[in-house]
């Protein structure tokens, strides 16, 4: 996306690809390879793309058989009129057709283009030299310009590109604008400019361009590149994801422009650091444009520019007066003449500044460090007397002008102010520039680093907290509880945003290092691992640290802890499906605009949800996700947008809104690709339940296996089940029982954890498990072990599999018996919004059933169920039933015939391999031979014109992979 102000860029210039502007090559393509003539006009600023948006285009063109052909105008012209033009039409020879069939007005290109003397007529007679007012200079404009036509006509179809065209002649821009105005038939006309720079903002083509009847006309400016465009550009830049902050850093240098994005890039690139912003610079090409403009401006307009590069920020024309010593009718004037220069832009009512942050960077650093310093201390002397003082600028220009001392109280007072708003990332800003200043006392390093740990792990998620925590734990002279407080940080993150469990490890160490000596420190540590929801510590164990943390001596005002300690109770509680809860929660205030006890109130909310979805209270979580998010705006906790986000994936799939989950999940890992969670937490669990329903097992296991790797975790509880499923459908429970039991015990785990009532599949596949290794005493055992685990709690979702167990159990012995179980599992699974479980169930009951009439009548409403969910293999695990019982009627009058259409049966290939199925995936999850499967993929790829690979657009899998063959929640 090169666009350096002089000449074109190479098809795939510097090796990034091509991002961000899809609709405008559309455009211009549908322009250009349309109905022919057609002018496109494409303007946008220095380091926009407008040159790689031409050299795409014009790589597609050429594939279309189209001549392009490209000249670029120049700020330093020599004088030759005609230039730019000239220059595309030296490459014109191959193309041209024998002289005898071109226009002898072709010829008055011959002195301009010597070398084509033998492929153009020859010469008309020369003109007599004339002034270019006279008749004579009249003649020779029109021969060019009928010249011009002429041979472009003779190639066509052809494309004439014109880059820069803010830098043209006149007499270039007077043919471009009579060619314009006259296209020869079947060409284009292709110019790019920047407005900013057309000279005494006059139009591109030097007079207003009336699009002629017949002639095409598309005008594109182009914007600035957004967050998603410049994370492609650094993936692949960078050769991996590039971290959250990282991304949001090269968005402010650029201001989202291409040129600087890949300057920056190509810089972290030939890092050492391999993504240390610290080599960024200023792009040279970008310091000289502006440089150059700079040169141009009044004094007053120079000076003004001066004080906006220093004030880094928009500001208003009472500021820049007053940093400036200018009257209020000179700065006016002033600021009208640097937006006029496009220097500066007006970015609000009374704001003005730099269009991005390099333009401004550029202009700082070429300022004398005397100069700096002075507009500095004039601007702190203007800020200074604001009302209320702008604190965060105040603590920044204290800096800049060189009074340590008097920054290190601005920059503490601004970090409070931060903080009393609730702006944490600010907060952390100055936090971290103040303890990684030299020669603080150990009593304010301490303050600073602990307000800085605290900041770090409620603002907004990101990876690169954790790495910033372990930068200040290496710092000397922490103090002991100091240290533990911010370790205590460091695990939380860890654990609940980066999904890394090490994060464990912290807190027991920061719990030794806090040593009881901070009671305070001491409480939140222990509320710490109170939360956490791994096999380490049982759930008895976790009571125990609660009651310890409360009956430690903490001070009357220590909210936090108490908060912390409150949170953890009740998330033991929810663990248990506890029915004290809600009642626990109703309590909570709402009301008010206490901010602490908001946040109180929002986070022991959010702290049940996930619990209430294992426990089946899907409506309770609902209203638990609605009413956090209306508070997060008020409490200033951005990071529970987090959880929330989690939370919600996980709802939407019990409900059955599977479009919604895979939407989500892409959002996800675009909002947060440093997350482990995506792999090994809730958010990883669905996603390979998803992949399970829609038939593709291999991509199921695949991911499966990456969350249970991740060790025993409450939210591994889905993903054992989801992978024991995959077994029992390819007939081998004895896998199926490992991976329930080897190396991770989960039916162990869920006694430590008093987590019986958490219906993720675990105990009705288990018991599945036993009774298929005709294991028939421990499936019962297993099962009464459940229902004495589940009596008395809360929990809808295991009274609904308690059902299921009792059916399993009774199926062979008494099938009336054995379908009233399941019947009232489906019932219980509807009552509490899941489609899917209830619909599992019903099918149950129907195969339950003896009488083959009653069993198809049955299944009616499964099936329809599955197919309105996507739930592939078990709607054709269904229909093979049907099959096997002898109901499915053929169509008497045979095979219906589709042409060139899908059938129902191609329909649901197309869908499978359009996300990513493999041959083996659709035979098992349409329990079909996969030599069936071969002919009716190839069926779907011929009427639907494409290749496998473009229907899958990258999709995972590929014949032959390995995983659980066959597909499905149930045998």
């Amino acid at each position: 996306m090169d666009d350096h102000g002089g000449g074109t860029t190479p098809d795939g210039a510097r090796g990034f690809s091509f991002a961000g502007r899809d609709a405008e090559l559309r455009a211009l393509l549908g322009a250009v390879s349309g109905v022919r003539p057609a002018v496109v006009l494409v303007e946008g600023e220095a380091g926009i793309g407008k040159s790689r948006l031409v050299a795409e285009a014009s790589q597609v063109l050429r594939a279309q058989q189209l001549r392009v052909l490209t000249g670029a105008c120049h700020p330093l012209r020599e004088p030759l009129a005609y230039g730019p033009v000239i220059d595309a039409l030296r490459r014109i020879g191959p193309w041209l057709p024998p002289v005898d069939r071109l226009g002898a007005s072709a010829g008055a290109l011959v002195p301009l283009l010597p070398d084509l003397t033998g492929a153009l007529p020859p010469a008309p007679p020369e003109l007599p030299p004339a002034d270019t007012g006279s008749s004579s200079a009249g003649l020779q404009r029109f021969r060019v310009v009928s010249a011009v036509r002429t041979v472009l006509e003779a190639v066509a179809p052809a494309v004439l590109v014109m880059e820069d065209v803010h830098w043209a002649d006149e007499a270039t821009r007077e043919l471009l604008l009579l060619l314009a105005t006259d296209m020869p038939t079947d060409t284009a006309l292709v110019l790019t400019y920047r407005a900013e720079d057309l000279p005494a903002g006059r139009p591109v083509l030097g007079a207003p361009f009336r699009r002629p009847p017949g002639t095409g006309l598309v005008e594109l400016r182009l914007g600035p590149l957004g967050e998603t465009e410049l994370r492609a550009m650094a993936r692949e830049g960078l050769g991996g994801e590039p971290q959250p902050e990282l991304v949001r850093t090269l968005l402010e240098r650029s201001g989202g422009l291409p040129l600087v994005i890949e300057e920056d890039l190509l810089a972290l690139a030939g890092s050492p650091a391999g993504t240390d912003p610290g080599v960024l610079r200023v792009p040279r090409s970008l310091g000289e444009v502006l440089a150059e403009r700079r040169s141009r401006l009044g004094p007053d307009a120079a000076a003004l520019v001066d004080v906006a590069a220093v004030l880094a920020v928009p500001a208003g024309e009472a500021l820049f007066a007053g940093a400036a010593g200018l009257e209020e009718d000179r700065a006016a004037a002033g600021l009208q003449e640097a937006v006029a220069s496009a220097v500066l832009r007006q970015t609000g009512p009374d704001a003005y500044g730099f269009a991005h942050a390099l333009a401004r960077e550029a202009v700082y650093d070429s300022l004398p460090g005397p100069v700096r310093t002075r507009v500095h201390r004039r601007v702190l002397s203007v800020l200074q007397t604001l009302d209320p003082p702008p604190l965060v600028q105040i603590a920044h220009h204290t800096r800049a002008a060189g009074d340590r001392a008097a920054w290190l109280l601005r920059a503490q007072e601004a970090a409070e102010q931060a903080a009393a708003v609730g702006d944490h990332g600010t907060e952390a800003v100055l936090l971290h520039e103040i303890v990684e200043e030299p020669g603080l006392t150990p009593e304010q390093l301490g303050r600073a680093a602990r307000a800085l740990a605290y900041a770090a792990s409620v603002s907004t998620l990101s990876d690169s907290k954790a790495a910033a925590l372990r930068r200040i734990l290496r710092l000397p002279g922490l103090p002991a509880t100091v240290r533990a407080a911010i370790r205590a940080s460091l695990g939380a993150i860890l654990i609940y945003q980066v999904g890394d469990l090490s994060g464990e490890e912290e807190l027991v160490t920061a719990l030794t290092e806090a040593g009881g000596g901070d009671p305070s420190a001491t409480a939140r540590l222990l509320a710490l691992l109170a939360l956490s929801e791994t096999g380490r510590f049982a759930l008895a164990e976790q009571r125990a640290m609660v009651e310890r943390g409360r009956a430690l001596p903490l001070a009357q005002d220590d909210h936090r802890s108490r908060s912390m300690l409150d949170l953890a109770h009740v998330s033991l509680l929810s663990t248990a499906a506890d029915p004290a809860v809600p009642a626990l929660l109703a309590a909570l205030p709402r009301e008010g605009s206490d901010v602490p006890v908001l946040q109180h109130t929002a986070t022991m909310i959010c702290a049940t949800i996930a619990r209430s979805i294992a426990v089946g209270h899907d409506a309770r979580a609902a209203a638990g996700l609605a009413e956090t998010r209306a508070l997060v705006p008020l409490i200033r906790l951005p990071v529970l947008e987090f959880y929330l986000t989690c939370q919600q994936i996980v709802l939407d799939w019990q409900a059955g809104r599977w479009g919604d989950v895979e939407r989500g999940l892409a959002a996800f890992r675009e909002r947060y690709p440093q997350s482990r969670l995506g792999s090994g937490g809730l958010p990883a669990a669905v996603r390979g339940l998803t992949a399970a329903v829609h038939g593709l097992s291999a991509q199921a296991a695949t991911v499966f296996d990456e969350v249970l790797a991740g060790g025993l975790h409450l939210h591994a509880l889905g993903a054992a089940a989801g992978r024991a499923r995959l077994h029992l459908a390819r007939n081998d429970p004895q896998a199926a029982w490992r991976t329930l039991t080897e190396p991770l015990d989960f039916l162990t785990f869920l006694d430590r954890k008093e987590a019986w009532s958490h219906a993720w599949d675990l105990v009705p596949t288990a018991v599945e498990t036993l009774l298929a290794l005709d294991r028939v005493d421990e499936a019962r055992d297993l099962t009464e072990r459940h229902a004495t685990a589940v009596e008395g709690r809360d929990a809808p979702g295991a009274d609904a599999e308690q059902h299921h167990c009792r059916g399993l159990l009774l199926h062979g012995t008494d099938p009336d018996a054995a379908a009233a179980a399941f019947d009232l599992a489906a019932a219980q699974w509807t009552g509490i919004g899941r489609p899917y479980h209830a619909a599992l169930a019903a099918e149950r009951a129907a195969r339950t059933r003896t009488d083959p009439a009653e069993a198809v009548a049955l299944l009616a409403e499964p099936i329809a169920a599955f197919e309105h969910l996507g739930a592939t293999s078990d709607a054709a695990r269904c229909h093979r039933l049907l099959r096997d019982l002898g109901r499915q009627t053929p169509n008497r009058r045979g095979r219906t015939g589709y042409g060139n259409r899908l059938s129902p049966r191609e329909e649901q290939i197309r869908d499978l391999l359009a996300t990513g199925a493999t041959n083996k995936d659709i035979a098992a999850a349409l329990f079909l031979s996969t030599r069936t499967v071969e002919n009716h993929v190839a069926r779907v790829l011929t009427k639907l014109r494409t290749t496998r690979a473009d229907l899958t657009d990258g999709a995972d899998g590929a014949d032959g992979a390995d995983g659980a063959d066959g597909a499905g929640q149930q045998s």
